[in-house]
């Protein structure tokens, strides 16, 4: 939809939402992950919340994270080794005070998370630790080995269907925030089932709609992962930060017939090794730490071993763990290599980089307040300056977990806000393209190794594609106008850093900068700046 005609088809639907929901919500949380879930927890008592998920309740990055996550509970380790790490992986841009929120706050949450039902693995009666890359201290925590993201989301959704209040909406995609006098007043939805656009007003809105893998074609992320949250934040004129951090995961399973399925950080912490076509170790060559360096180091050099030896992917050798190990401590990759034909305790597996984390996102303060009044943000789809340029393993479900908690805390301050009905979602034009080649686009010029031609080549083509409106757009045509936006923004912001940190690496500045130790800043309003 376009113009007036948007807004008046938005507007139009909202007596079929009153009518279709138990109570019109006080707060509105889009995303049914750990970041959601939390914060609709801390909501619960301070008016009706209403819980929107583009899938099925299910279906959320949270499920599909299998690493584990970390807390300082081991007798030999500390909040400040945590912090120590998190900010040695941020390479220079983790905010300090953001990281201690997340360090300390992390044994708090686990022990919460234990109370309300949580089953982490244990040796006897103790929480077993396990150790990923760039932690200098087993850590980790896992749930049924490979499962941790299903099983806190499993604990947080038992818990928040428990609490009078909540409500939960499934398959249906936000589109749009609605605003009124430059405030968040609610949001639009693309309705699955009435194939509607519909306008829901509140008194907050909380995005937490994860990541964007999905712009790129190779990705770990489930396929609800489009850039939506990022997309409708810059289209209501909320400030992003960091976008052009964006991890790519080094082991992703490339096997004919089978997806990019992920293999584990946590193989190589328990001493899988990596090989290239030639059946040589060649991490030692590029950092001390071998297998156990940042992932952007550990990506770069399967990219540069791929390069060197003309092919499309190397292997992840996980014979050292033996079978009983596998079979025990990572059932799930275990068995679904094994449905496409793989052996892991008996052959290395093919694998090559995949698009996994989002480091920067909206841009909030530490109790998930955006810079747009009455938005809040918290998970993979916020910016809280935690991850910095690059993402320590394991601390995602963490800063999911303990943002979310923040931000509900905070907007239960506006429960006796107005709730205004005149709020209005911005136009919608959609681009003149396709899904696969957005992807392709997104692949070549702001993949793993960039270049500024290439960076410049990629904003031109994007400001320069067609854009109309829609008589009857579809959930596609929405996430097609996301993925468009979110490549655009990602190019912007890494032709501005004229620099090479953490996860931004570009052949014509292969060096870091001292001058760009800063986060960018990126709105509707304003170009990329440097703070």
């Amino acid at each position: 939809m376009g113009g007036d005609a948007g807004e008046s088809a938005a507007v139009s639907a909202l007596s079929w939402v009153l009518q279709s929901l138990d109570s019109m919500p006080d707060f509105i949380v889009v995303g049914a992950g750990i970041a959601g879930l939390r914060a609709a927890i801390e909501l619960a008592g301070a008016g009706q919340v209403l819980v929107i998920a583009k899938e099925s309740l299910r279906e959320s990055s949270s499920e599909y994270a299998q690493g584990g996550i970390a807390a300082a509970l081991g007798e030999d380790d500390s909040v400040d080794l945590h912090a120590q790490d998190t900010l040695a992986a941020g390479d220079g841009l983790s905010d300090p005070e953001a990281v201690r929120v997340l360090v300390r706050s992390a044994p708090a949450a686990i022990s919460e998370l234990i109370e309300w039902g949580a089953q982490f693995d244990r040796e006897d009666s103790r929480l077993a630790l396990g150790r990923e890359g760039a932690h200098s201290r087993r850590r980790i925590l896992h749930a049924r080995g490979d499962s941790t993201g299903s099983e806190i989301a499993r604990t947080l959704y038992r818990r928040a269907a428990s609490l009078p209040g909540i409500e939960f909406r499934s398959f249906s995609a936000v589109t749009d925030l609605l605003l009124a006098e430059g405030e968040a007043a609610g949001v639009v939805v693309c309705d699955a089932a009435s194939r509607k656009s519909l306008a829901i007003p509140a008194r907050a809105v909380l995005l937490a709609t994860g990541g964007l893998g999905q712009i790129y074609p190779v990705t770990t992320n489930p396929e609800v992962a489009t850039g939506d949250g990022i997309a409708a934040a810059y289209r209501a004129g909320a400030e992003l930060a960091d976008l052009e951090f964006v991890q790519f995961h080094p082991t992703a399973l490339r096997l004919e017939g089978a997806p990019p399925f992920l293999l584990s950080e946590a193989l190589r912490g328990e001493g899988a090794l990596l090989l290239n076509s030639e059946g040589e170790r060649f991490m030692p060559r590029y950092h001390p730490l071998g297998e156990l360096a940042p992932r952007d180091v550990v990506s770069r050099a399967i990219v540069h071993e791929m390069e060197r030896t003309g092919t499309s992917h190397v292997y992840l050798d996980a014979r050292p763990l033996g079978e009983e190990m596998l079979r025990r401590r990572f059932p799930r990759i275990y068995q679904t290599c094994l449905q496409y034909g793989l052996d892991l305790a008996r052959e290395p597996a093919p694998v090559h980089p995949a698009a996994h984390y989002a480091m920067g996102g909206i841009w909030t303060d530490l109790e998930g307040r955006t810079s747009l009044p009455r938005l809040f943000a918290a998970g993979e789809v916020a910016a809280t300056g935690v991850h910095g340029a690059n993402r320590l393993a394991s601390n995602s479900l963490l800063e999911a977990l303990v943002f979310g908690a923040r931000a509900g805390r905070a907007m239960r301050e506006l429960a006796g806000a107005t709730v205004r009905e005149n709020g209005r979602p911005p136009s919608a034009l959609f681009p003149s393209t396709t899904v696969q080649q957005l992807r392709s686009l997104a692949w070549e010029h702001c993949g793993i190794i960039r270049s500024g031609a290439h960076l410049a080549r990629a904003c031109g083509m994007l400001e320069t594609m067609p854009l109309a409106g829609a008589p009857q757009p579809s959930r596609e045509l929405f996430e097609i106008r996301n993925m468009h936006t979110v490549i655009w923004l990602i190019a912007r912001c890494a032709l501005a850093r004229r620099e090479s940190r953490g996860a931004h690496y570009r052949t014509d500045f292969p060096t870091k900068d001292p001058a760009f130790q800063k986060h960018s800043r990126i709105s509707r309003n304003h170009d990329v700046e440097f703070f």
